[in-house]
């Protein structure tokens, strides 16, 4: 059975994507059985005829996971319409069922030995809000049992939106175990204090910094394989 980690950002547009494709690639390059799996995409992307679930296509192209050709395997349901997951089932019909996000992630788990699930938006992302059932992003997380790294950058604000990420996750128990920063600048000395603080506040280890561009994650991959579990 394989081991599991969620991956969330402090708001849409961070790159958690990005992020999480250098991840995937960053343990299967080093020989490592990992893979990928989200449970709900919206803002498919149309290609010859076929709607395209663009993220996990990316992720598995990067990455060199074999659903390259097929990335509507890693998703569990996929919406056309680029809005939340729940206002996009509204529109067009087939809401998020948590049993079938539980089926799915378990069959990705006997797969990979190190599985990384990425989150739709933000942490606080309805997933499902109609008279049958709300569910938000939090509520999957805790019913799969998994702990979380949170993507970020740098930029200014970016301390207070990692901070009340972390403590969100926290307060609705859900296990932090480290940061990923993104669009970091090495050098510029805000960027650099807004690191030390996002660590000195939330007692969390960055366990990478991404410069834009970057086609390789500068992490250690012991460091990385410990958050799986």
């Amino acid at each position: 059975m394989g081991k599991g980690i969620f991956v969330t950002a402090t708001g849409t547009d961070v790159g958690k994507t990005y992020v999480t494709a250098l991840l995937v690639k960053k343990l299967r390059d080093a020989g490592l059985n990992a893979g990928y799996y989200k449970a709900a995409l919206s803002g498919a992307e149309l290609r010859d005829g076929k709607w395209v679930p663009g993220d996990a296509e990316y992720v598995a192209r990067v990455s060199g996971m074999p659903e390259a050709a097929a990335p509507e395997q890693l998703v569990s349901y996929i919406y056309k319409t680029a809005v939340s997951p729940h206002l996009a089932a509204q529109l067009e019909g087939n809401p998020v069922e948590l049993d079938v996000v539980k089926r799915d992630y378990a069959a990705a788990l006997a797969k990979y030995e190190y599985l990384t699930m990425e989150g739709s938006g933000g942490i606080i992302c309805p997933i499902r809000w109609d008279a049958q059932q709300h569910m938000l992003l939090e509520d999957i997380i805790r019913a799969l049992g998994l702990g979380t790294l949170v993507v970020t950058n740098s930029a200014l604000g970016s301390i207070n939106a990692l901070v009340t990420t972390v403590h969100y996750l926290r307060t609705h128990d859900i296990d932090v175990r480290g940061i990923i920063v993104n669009e970091f600048v090495p050098g510029d000395t805000m960027h650099e204090d807004n690191v030390s603080m996002m660590q000195q506040l939330t007692g969390l280890p960055v366990l990478a910094k991404v410069q834009r561009g970057d086609t390789e994650l500068q992490a250690d991959v012991q460091a990385l394989q410990a958050v799986y579990r």
